[in-house]
């Protein structure tokens, strides 16, 4: 098997068109065709329909498609450690970080820096359904990141430290009046929210799930962080979740915590990597930093 013939493949499988995966990959259409039919006739399977639409992958074509990306994965990552090999400790880190967090990658990214001058860093600032997105294509060696429970099987877990969540709202809220306050108030209430695949958005859910109650009711749905936005937070009734650390920052003032124990969630920090993925050197002596470094909240 010919491993431009397993590119031309996952470049047409990706994109459902011989067309836009010969543009993608500076090759000409026949190239790409006669690649893929070499390949199917090698391994006596038909791993493509042909519509007039495009490429659609058969049944067996989809099963062989996910196993030759992570066969690619792994390719990429041999060709990352024999270069890191190569150039010493010189190399290239990739990652992912919540914007809550990014003073704390900060100061231990600049201490990273003095002692690997040569190393570049490359940054993403995101919530950590981007971060996770990221990180199982490839795209990021490690991400700092809130810890899943349970688990999800294609990564790896370590802990770094514990910043719980609470739900908040501005001073003088008429959520503060109320004589005995249930979850069932939260849930009559307006809310500014990260999406449906951020883990505190799916705490949130389930919480209010777990008591019978329906979904909060968000009219603000966020990309960033909910904490920074809290000036429509501080100008409204709307009500979001901040991390204990961020209530503690000067832009926290005029919100308060809902003195609710329904309403707050613990939650671990910690970095996040793709299982079985290489780390290099620079990505181990980072990681090494981090748990030095941990920020005091």
């Amino acid at each position: 098997m010919r491993l431009e013939d397993l590119n031309y493949f996952l470049a047409v499988a990706e994109t459902g068109h011989v067309g836009r995966a010969s543009e993608q990959l500076g090759q000409t259409q026949p190239a790409l065709t006669k690649g893929v039919q070499r390949l199917e006739r090698e391994l006596n399977l038909q791993l493509f329909e042909r519509t007039p639409k495009g490429m659609v992958l058969t049944t067996v074509g989809q099963a062989f498609f996910e196993r030759a990306r992570e066969v690619r994965f792994a390719m990429d990552q041999a060709v990352r450690e024999a270069s890191d090999l190569h150039l010493g400790k010189v190399g290239m880190l990739r990652v992912g970080v919540p914007p809550n967090y990014a003073d704390y990658f900060g100061t231990t990214c600049a201490l990273l820096l003095q002692q690997r001058p040569a190393a570049r860093v490359l940054v993403t600032i995101g919530l950590n359904d981007r971060l996770f997105a990221a990180l199982r294509l490839g795209d990021l060696d490690l991400c700092i990141s809130a810890q899943q429970t349970p688990s999800d099987p294609d990564f790896d877990q370590q802990a770094l430290f514990s910043d719980n969540l609470h739900v908040i709202a501005r001073e003088g809220h008429p959520l503060f009046l109320q004589p005995k306050l249930q979850l069932a108030d939260l849930a009559q209430a307006s809310w500014l929210l990260p999406g449906r695949k951020v883990v505190a958005r799916r705490n949130i859910d389930a919480r209010f799930t777990e008591h019978g109650l329906p979904p909060p009711n968000v009219v603000v749905e966020s990309s960033s962080t909910s904490f920074s936005m809290v000036s429509m937070v501080r100008a409204s009734d709307l009500l979001t979740v901040a991390t204990e650390s961020s209530m503690k920052r000067p832009e926290s003032r005029g919100l308060r915590v809902i003195p609710l124990r329904e309403a707050s969630w613990p939650r671990r920090m910690g970095i996040t990597t793709r299982r079985g993925s290489y780390l290099s050197p620079l990505a181990l002596r980072f990681i090494e930093m981090l748990h030095q470094n941990k920020p005091a909240l």
